[in-house]
């Protein structure tokens, strides 16, 4: 997945993208325009990181698809 795309389908039973809880991911990578590619259980995904100061190996709390914080960096 490139930034811009959205993801596949969500599956499982949390999906950083369109649910309506938090997640804990990791960052994988920073991306252009405040995104980054990060893991999770359904794969790798690209949320928005531009609200927080992450950084690649840091633990980024996800709700809909925009990280709100850093739990672990």
């Amino acid at each position: 997945m490139t930034a811009g795309e959205p993801a596949e389908t969500c599956r499982g039973d949390s999906c950083v993208t369109c649910s309506d809880e938090v997640v804990a991911v990791e960052v994988l990578r920073l991306l252009d325009d405040g995104l980054a590619a990060v893991a999770t259980e359904a794969g790798e995904e690209v949320v928005s990181v531009a609200l927080v100061p992450a950084r690649p190996g840091d633990t980024v709390l996800v709700h809909a698809g925009e990280s709100i914080g850093i739990v672990k960096g």
